[in-house]
């Protein structure tokens, strides 16, 4: 055998997408399609627009079941919750709504300036889908960072997460400068994997369908390999990565859960929150 270096084959990309769009809303991932695939990683849109008289916000919408997790690129929006919690969550911050057995949200731009960001839902373990609501607003000082990611969801390197998210996920923000090469090595386990980018163009070593471009969302066979990046100009991009989620998804329209039981458990509490926020005005 030669002393020559052995390459070492590219972790495939299964399938890619540029998903369906709804208004601002680009949905690149559901519980119905891609989230069976990628669970815990269920639900993934990116969002934006500049405010006018048709796109003001989203108004309070309720859910259980899952966390989600908001992650502002650009803009501020105004933010309340039914656990108490109001403010303005900045560009580069995050909010993580642990809906549980159920909880309504509302967020709306705080100026005329665009917003853009992505909303993920998260399906939660069976202990943790019918827990009490719970909500967490991080400034991006307070993001924890190690090397060229931002920790939004568990452990990179020395950095973790300030969010009690379920174990077994990492969800990172990740800026790469024209040509810069980074490698992301996966915790044992985690062999759920994929990429959306909102800026740039992105190789990861599978030359089969060309760069993964910017609104565009990467599927990564189900391996435990590490993943190879280098950016063609400069990119940002998500990467989510988990062991896989073991429930069937159980859905209603603003909720999922591992069993119809704790369906019907979160739909009767947002139904009870939601009468009362009606008759405080504060529903249409």
């Amino acid at each position: 055998m030669s002393g020559a270096a052995v390459a070492t084959a590219a972790r495939a990309i299964v399938h890619r997408t540029r998903g369906s769009a709804h208004g601002p809303i680009t949905r690149l991932v559901s519980p119905g399609d891609l989230g069976q695939f990628l669970k815990p990683f269920v639900f993934l849109d990116l969002f934006g627009f500049t405010p006018s008289a048709d796109h003001k916000g989203f108004g309070f919408h309720p859910h259980s079941g899952i966390a989600t997790l908001t992650y502002m690129v650009e803009g501020q929006v105004g933010y309340e919750d039914t656990t108490g919690k109001k403010g303005v969550l900045p560009a580069g911050g995050v909010e993580w709504m642990r809906a549980g057995k159920g909880v309504w949200h509302t967020g709306a731009p705080v100026s005329d300036s665009s917003v853009q960001g992505f909303q993920l839902w998260v399906a939660l373990p069976a202990a943790q889908e019918t827990a009490p609501a719970e909500s967490l607003y991080l400034s991006p000082e307070q993001l924890p960072q190690e090397g060229p990611a931002r920790v939004l969801l568990g452990r990179y390197g020395a950095a973790q997460s300030l969010i009690p998210a379920p174990a077994d996920m990492n969800y990172l923000a990740v800026k790469l400068k024209d040509g810069e090469h980074w490698r992301y090595t996966p915790p044992e386990g985690h062999t759920v994997g994929w990429v959306a980018v909102n800026q740039g163009r992105l190789d990861a070593g599978d030359d089969s369908g060309g760069p993964i471009g910017t609104g565009e969302l990467a599927v990564f066979e189900e391996s435990g390999e590490a993943i190879h990046f280098s950016a063609r100009g400069d990119t940002a991009f998500l990467l989510g990565s988990a062991v896989k989620h073991p429930h069937e998804l159980v859905m209603g329209y603003y909720s999922v859960h591992t069993s119809r039981a704790a369906l019907a458990q979160g739909e009767a509490e947002i139904q009870r929150i939601g009468a009362r926020l009606r008759q405080e005005g504060r529903l249409g």
